[in-house]
């Protein structure tokens, strides 16, 4: 970094300053010694390659407490860009993956995404982090891009590719309305879905500078106002609100005898979707739509879509 932005020397000087602090003298003077040919390879397409290439035999792979070794490492020293976020990665990992294991999703790769979810913070100033004040557009697109930064800082190898594409997709709603991608809920897989509502929980629960943490409660109950929007998976959000010790009542979504499919399918029918619509973004058959469809207005006592549109609201359904 230091010799990209003012040349090898001031590397070498910056180095020799902090041996002995930050750096290994051992290290630093082997490195001292080589720098002008190490440095000059940094430009070089293929320095990936020869990374990889210069590595002893047998290579090493990580695995198991390993991989959550080297992956919370690198998420928490993330946190560490703002005193609001120390620990948050931690957090999210932890209850992500107890939700996970409840609902019978694979908990390593949605406890590994939750340790590096937030890395690409490292990539946006202190500065949008730390204010305390409404963000300027400017500063709401650049918080906007910490989730795609997430996804390239784990581009590759192939491994962490797969954990970067699902890390990456934390602040996405089931209504497109998200970042960085705003995918619809037919992109999001269950994994995806349950990260999100891990992390926003967390991040509730956690103060920031524009507001104090909110208590447990009241985060479950936007948590459920985000259900009820068509935002968050309903699913997602009890496994998560369960993990974090909420009791968890009789859901008042479940009225007239609706199923978690009829709910999510009358919801789409009161925002204005049609059939093919309404299939396309729950991935079912639309003769599969228009059979829930068709059970909701038997069960609630209705025949057209306004008079469905109209329970819906007077039971709290939608916003």
């Amino acid at each position: 970094m230091f010799a990209q932005a003012e040349g090898p020397d001031a590397a070498v000087a910056v180095l020799r300053r902090r041996s002995g602090t930050a750096y290994d003298p051992a290290l630093v003077e082997r490195f001292c010694r080589v720098a002008d040919r190490l440095l000059g390879s940094l430009d070089e397409a293929s320095l990936w390659e020869r990374t990889l290439a210069a590595e002893p035999c047998p290579r090493a792979s990580m695995v198991g407490p390993e991989a959550d070794a080297a992956l919370r490492a690198v998420g928490e020293f993330a946190d560490l860009k703002s005193s609001y976020t120390v620990g948050h990665s931690s957090g999210v990992a932890e209850l992500a993956s107890a939700a996970a294991r409840a609902t019978g999703l694979p908990a390593d790769d949605v406890r590994w995404a939750g340790w590096v979810h937030d890395i690409g913070r490292v990539g946006v100033s202190s500065r949008v982090w730390e204010k305390p004040g409404p963000l300027t557009h400017g500063e709401r697109e650049q918080v906007r891009l910490h989730p795609y930064l997430t996804e390239r800082v784990l581009a590759r190898p192939a491994r962490l590719a797969e954990l970067g594409r699902l890390a990456a997709a934390h602040h996405e709603r089931l209504d497109g309305s998200g970042y960085h991608r705003c995918v619809p809920a037919a992109m999001l897989s269950p994994a995806a879905r349950l990260l999100a509502a891990a992390d926003a929980y967390r991040a509730m629960t956690e103060p920031r500078p524009h507001r104090p943490a909110l208590p447990a409660e009241a985060a479950a109950g936007m948590l459920r106002g985000e259900v009820r929007g068509g935002r968050l998976d309903g699913d997602a959000v009890d496994a998560v609100l369960a993990a974090a010790g909420h009791a968890m009542p009789r859901r008042r979504e479940h009225v007239a005898g609706l199923t978690a499919r009829e709910l999510e399918v009358l919801r789409l029918l009161a925002r204005g979707q049609s059939i093919r619509e309404i299939a396309a973004t729950l991935v079912i058959a639309p003769k599969t739509a228009d059979a829930h469809i068709q059970h909701i207005y038997a069960k609630i006592g209705v025949s057209t879509r306004a008079a469905a549109t109209m329970f819906a609201m007077q039971n709290d359904l939608v916003d």
